[in-house]
């Protein structure tokens, strides 16, 4: 039997995929690509996220999404786009497709972020997580102290440190309040010693998938002229994870969707209501 996959981070509202969406979400379930979180980066996309996925659910039944701003972000929104935000997690609690807050975070490596700023959209936007007691997906960008610390804080369910790359110790903290870590293609790198060696020693069952598309391309994809990254190409990438961290293919498919499950509680109910959802215990 085939492993299925999930892709726990994937814009598929960004302008590379306009006009095709149908088109990839089909090469991605012919890859056994089941389920893909798109996180929502603006107040204003909101609700285009959510009609996205809802107009695509009966094409991919494990199509879900985030609510958020992120912070590369900040500097085009105002103060007032946390209380947009807010209404839309509000209106979307009835929508079982709707999981958690994010794509939120810090990001310390764009020189032009006002660190002010991005702390404002932060921590506004983690009181609304602890509110509704939703799991937040986090941008960690050479910031995985000061977020580590806003968690600390507040009592937030966990959620998913999308495209980690922060230290051993760093990770283990994270672990400790409950969150995944999102590993893709960037491991796929030879030097990325830092990532590979955090895949390796991790425990597997901290571990989850994502592509992070149109970006983060594994090492493989300019070689092949392939313009961007998409969510068919996660089996392919995690086979080289699985490589990497030294285990069978099925077994890790397996654990990273039980890690995901875990973490997204919202994401597991709808799956325990489709058959074509779930993996073998």
């Amino acid at each position: 039997m085939q492993p299925i996959w999930i892709d726990t981070h994937c814009h598929l509202d960004a302008p590379e995929f306009a006009g095709k969406l149908s088109t990839v979400i089909d090469a991605a379930i012919a890859k056994n690509v089941q389920a893909v979180l798109v996180p929502a980066v603006k107040a204003a996309d909101c609700p285009l996220v959510k009609a996205l996925v809802n107009q695509f659910s009966s094409q991919m039944p494990g199509l879900v999404y985030t609510l958020g701003i992120h912070p590369i972000y900040i500097n085009q929104a105002k103060e007032s786009d946390v209380n947009i935000v807010e209404q839309h997690i509000i209106q979307s609690l009835s929508d079982p497709r709707f999981i958690g807050v994010g794509e939120i975070g810090l990001d310390y490596f764009v020189e032009s972020l006002d660190p002010h700023r991005q702390d404002f959209f932060f921590n506004a936007q983690l009181d609304l997580a602890e509110k509704y007691q939703l799991p937040v997906i986090l941008h960690v960008r050479r910031s995985q102290d000061a977020i580590l610390k806003a968690l600390r804080r507040r009592n937030i369910p966990g959620g998913i440190a999308h495209a980690f790359n922060g230290s051993l110790q760093q990770a283990e903290q994270f672990i400790g309040l409950g969150f995944k870590l999102g590993f893709g293609g960037a491991a796929t790198y030879e030097r990325a010693l830092q990532i590979r060696r955090l895949l390796k020693e991790l425990p597997l069952e901290s571990i989850v998938t994502e592509t992070d598309s149109p970006d983060i391309p594994p090492a493989w994809l300019k070689a092949e002229g392939i313009a961007f990254n998409e969510p068919a190409f996660l089996p392919r990438i995690a086979q080289e994870l699985a490589h990497i961290r030294g285990i069978r293919e099925v077994e890790f498919a397996n654990a990273v969707w039980r890690n995901a499950m875990q973490v997204l509680p919202r994401l597991s109910a709808l799956c325990a209501n489709h058959p074509t959802l779930q993996i073998a215990s």
